[in-house]
């Protein structure tokens, strides 16, 4: 997990973050690129068995995120006992979350209240402000037959319309 909280800190510094200076970071700090390249740009990571993934939006706004915890579906492509399963991410993400309390973010985290959006998405979260930006650490599933991960966000808002 310490590659976690070493790239956030590193993405912390890069002012504004892009996609183009977050693949920089994650080269240089020696993620094994997955090749997934959009518009010139390494956007799918890997190193020590956690996935980086690099996502910018028609607003503007990019999002880097980290797979930290993953349970995959059983056999028949569904979960036997998903609220067992959300339990078991519940309790990946209360491990995870002294990471980075306890990091050299530490000091520029404020914590946030979740949003609706937030709260739809997740099944349990953590959120911050991290120098203008959200940091949200939590347990989400995309859909019924995809796994369930614990995943960390650093996004950087879209530019303000001039």
């Amino acid at each position: 997990m310490a590659a976690v909280t070493a790239m956030l800190e590193e993405l912390r510094n890069l002012v504004p973050l892009t996609a183009e200076g977050a693949a920089g970071r994650f080269a240089a700090q020696e993620w094994t690129p997955g090749g997934k390249s959009r518009d010139g740009v390494e956007t799918s990571w890997r190193k020590d068995g956690i996935r980086g993934w690099i996502q910018k939006f028609r607003s503007g706004a990019v999002r880097v995120s980290f797979a930290v915890w993953i349970r995959d579906v059983d056999e028949s492509g569904y979960f036997d006992d998903l609220d067992a399963v959300y339990e078991q991410g519940e309790q990946a993400l209360g491990a995870f979350l002294p990471e980075i309390e306890n990091s050299p973010l530490a000091g520029h985290l404020v914590e946030a209240e979740l949003t609706a959006t937030d709260k739809d998405e997740f099944v349990a979260a953590r959120k911050w402000a991290l120098d203008g930006r959200g940091l949200t650490a939590g347990v989400v599933q995309q859909d019924t037959d995809l796994p369930v991960m614990v995943v960390v966000a650093l996004e950087e808002p879209a530019p303000a319309s001039a």
